[in-house]
């Protein structure tokens, strides 16, 4: 697809979703870093019924340090993969009294040092917590990216440097939640409902190809 389709389809895409936005539920960089990380193969209604009950317990670094895995796994175990998150999550907390003061860098090199931080989460938080210009790559951006056209490369990796490249960079953090949305609402994972979609006239490569 080149740029002037791809500038198309995001402009088909606010048309549809105008209050396009997050819609996990944080106040500050921290909270932020936290509930992406339990976000992993979880729907956002979970994760923030979780974090609801979660954070005025633990509202901070210095805080979730003090737990170990163990006593915090119950408390998110209806975020499934809970052991791993459970243990990456005091692990980060840890790293943040002990590198950072207890504060949640604002680099990706510094992000992405911290336990269970990857690419994906670094965004995040990145476009969330500090307002950068970021076009992180979940499931939804990854499947439907890819369906519609946007990009074609086999990794989220390269799918984000594909969207860096297509995309002008003052709609990277729009678009990230526009396909998002998107594919939670139209371009579903098994049966996406392409009949009702505003990008089957021309701008999905996929119905293109049908």
């Amino acid at each position: 697809m080149d740029a002037k389709r791809a500038a198309q389809v995001m402009e088909a895409l606010q048309a549809l979703y105008p209050e396009a936005k997050p819609e996990l539920h944080f106040a500050n960089p921290y909270e932020t870093l936290i509930a992406t990380i339990l976000s992993a193969q979880c729907t956002d209604k979970r994760v923030n019924m979780v974090t609801a009950r979660l954070f005025p317990k633990y509202p901070d670094a210095f805080a979730m340090a003090k737990l170990t895995p163990e006593e915090l796994e119950p408390l998110i175990r209806e975020c499934g993969l809970y052991h791993n998150k459970a243990k990456n999550i005091v692990a980060a907390s840890r790293a943040l009294v002990e590198r950072h003061d207890g504060k949640v860098p604002g680099t990706r090199a510094e992000l992405m040092a911290l336990p269970g931080v990857g690419q994906k989460t670094a965004g995040v938080v990145l476009l969330a917590a500090f307002g950068d210009d970021q076009i992180p790559v979940d499931t939804h951006v990854f499947r439907v990216s890819r369906r519609i056209g946007l990009a074609d490369s086999n990794t989220p990796e390269k799918v984000e440097a594909q969207l860096r490249d297509l995309l002008d960079r003052d709609i990277w953090s729009l678009g990230h939640h526009l396909i998002i949305w998107h594919g939670r609402r139209c371009c579903h994972a098994r049966k996406p409902e392409c009949e009702r979609c505003p990008l089957n006239e021309g701008l999905c490569e996929k119905h293109l190809e049908n």
